[in-house]
């Protein structure tokens, strides 16, 4: 039996063993998230992968007694289908909802420590009755976390001390008359604390929880031993910090009052118990907008942070089309890109796995190269390479589509609308297009004319140090967060054609305001692919935006370059 025929076989016996399950359960299904208890991007224990083989950063499965699906969004659908089309039906979110396709009532089971309330309501509707059960069904023991404890990022990285963070949020509290906030999202605590962690592989993340009165005082909830150089530093004292199963405890000591709770990240297990003593206001940790938000330091360390990134990006780019005579391999790129990341001190590692792929598998939208997918590069391919990295001030993340040979008129045409799109956002008069939805239009006109789109989001909120993927702003058809000064985002419009190849490039860039004038300012350094542009499809001011942006790319990075590396980058002025 080859090793496709046993994972089948093998997931195929993992859902026999579920199902024997449902009887004694009184369930006719069981759902089965991505996320872990923090919901975090990166779950400790991948119960989705478990069951499905899928190993997408989001999605979900639902197991029923006849029949198996998996939801993803259009970022997933090819990868879903390749590692779990066998055993699975694949639906893509938001064009089918579960609740649009169970008409039936069931009643599904949960671990409540998964789901928050409003992540049911939106895919689930009131037409699926639940059962909350607290023995998992998919995993016996939990993966335990990393031992290490949580670190102290010091003011001059921040930009802003730990209490004056907390004096906001307490303003925020006492204009809602509200007395708590019980802060579920591990992220926001790191950003409020100034804090870090070991618990996630590509962000810093330090798992906890934390409840935060109106009068500034601190619950922090954690694995024991975690906290102990907070402690150290004076940030907190050791009797404010308690064991995660201590929450209840501390709960029934507090006074009564309103209480808000994060509707993304406090589970139905914990509301369910803050909600036998508090009046509960569900909406969105008001954290989420203040860390948006990044202040001079943090853009001043973003900044510092892509001219290394760029550095390194750009020489692995001369490497790729220039600088190599051996025959290179998706794994193979990958693994140089993370050396030339890897021999600056201020690198600690990827912001998240490398998307390397080359022809078909770029089509793949997030795909992660193995050894069974693994191919060489050839000299027809587009590569497509989407990476970035965590530095000691600061997060990256760039996607560049290289060719190494003549492309056809076709290809070159459609990577030009796709350069067309990435200039408009770039250059977006952010008075007019104000918020995500509407910037999310302009990336997509050049495509849409010609009847080509793309299925995923146009660009994602990033964070300081901190997750890649960070909101609440987004430029997608779905975001109406206003954009304002100092938020930082992905630009990264593209095309996939399944089969064949996929292309997208991305910049992140900043919110700045000079003079009454808010503006779009590019952080990514790195080269675009000239071979692949149209140059008779482009307007004065796109031609215009290319060569001021390689003006400024060599200008930042061409002193950090050897002689061949220089000279090239600038033939591409």
């Amino acid at each position: 039996m080859d090793k496709i025929s046993k994972k089948i076989k093998m997931i195929k016996n993992r859902i026999k063993l579920l199902r024997k399950k449902f009887s004694k359960f009184n369930i006719d299904g069981y759902i089965i998230p991505k996320n872990d208890d923090y919901f975090g991007e990166y779950a400790k224990t991948d119960r989705l992968k478990i069951i499905s083989e899928f190993s997408g950063s989001a999605g979900f499965a639902v197991i029923l007694k006849k029949k198996n699906h998996l939801f993803v969004d259009g970022r997933y659908t090819l990868q879903a289908k390749k590692q779990s089309g066998k055993n699975f039906h694949i639906y893509e979110i938001p064009k089918f909802f579960p609740k649009n396709v169970y008409k039936k009532k069931l009643t599904l089971g949960i671990n409540p420590k998964l789901f928050t309330k409003k992540i049911l309501n939106i895919y689930f509707g009131n037409n699926i009755k639940f059962k909350h059960i607290e023995n998992d069904l998919i995993v016996n023991k939990i993966t335990k976390e990393k031992n290490k404890p949580f670190f102290n990022l010091k003011n001059k990285i921040t930009g802003e001390t730990h209490n004056s963070k907390i004096n906001r949020l307490c303003k925020i509290l006492n204009s809602k008359k509200t007395k708590y906030l019980f802060i579920t999202a591990p992220e926001n605590i790191a950003w409020i604390l100034n804090i870090r962690g070991y618990d996630n592989p590509n962000s810093p993340i330090p798992n906890c929880r934390m409840l935060l009165t109106n009068r500034k005082k601190i619950y922090l909830f954690a694995e024991q031993g975690k906290a102990k150089k907070i402690i150290k530093s004076g940030k907190l004292t050791a009797n404010r910090v308690f064991h995660t199963k201590k929450l209840n405890e501390i709960l029934y000591q507090l006074d009564h009052g309103n209480i808000i709770i994060d509707n993304l990240s406090c589970s139905i297990f914990y509301e369910n118990i803050i909600k036998t003593k508090f009046n509960i206001i569900s909406e969105i940790d008001p954290t989420y907008e203040l860390k948006s938000i990044k202040n001079k330091t943090e853009i001043k360390g973003m900044i510092k942070s892509h001219i290394l990134d760029g550095v390194a990006l750009t020489k692995f780019i001369y490497w790729m089309k220039n600088g190599n005579k051996k025959k290179i391999t998706e794994i193979r790129a990958e693994k140089k890109l993370e050396k030339f990341r890897s021999l600056n001190k201020e690198y600690i590692y990827p912001s998240f796995n490398t998307i390397a792929g080359s022809g078909p598998n770029g089509a793949i939208v997030h795909y992660r190269a193995t050894k069974k997918s693994d191919r060489s590069i050839n000299k027809q391919d587009l590569f497509l390479c989407d990476s970035g990295g965590q530095y000691k001030y600061g997060t990256t993340d760039v996607t560049r589509t290289l060719c190494f040979g003549k492309q056809s008129c076709d290809i070159k045409n459609i990577y030009t609308k796709v350069l067309k799109g990435h200039i408009a956002v770039a250059s977006a008069d952010l008075k007019k297009y104000n918020n995500g939805s509407k910037i999310d239009v302009l990336a997509r006109k050049s495509l849409k004319e010609s009847g080509l789109d793309y299925s995923h989001g146009t660009g994602h909120g990033v964070g300081f140090f901190l997750n890649v993927h960070e909101g609440p702003q987004a430029i997608s058809r779905f975001n109406s967060v206003k954009i304002r000064e100092g938020m930082i985002l992905s630009n990264e419009p593209g095309f996939y054609k399944e089969g064949k190849y996929g292309m997208r490039i991305e910049n992140l860039v900043f919110v700045k305001k000079i003079n009454n004038k808010i503006f779009f300012e590019n952080l990514t350094l790195a080269p675009l692919e000239k071979e692949l542009i149209n140059f008779k499809l482009l307007n004065k001011s796109e031609k215009d935006y290319i060569f001021f942006y390689h003006l400024n790319v060599y200008s930042k990075l061409s002193k950090y370059l050897n002689e061949s590396e220089r000279k090239w980058l600038a033939k591409l002025i």
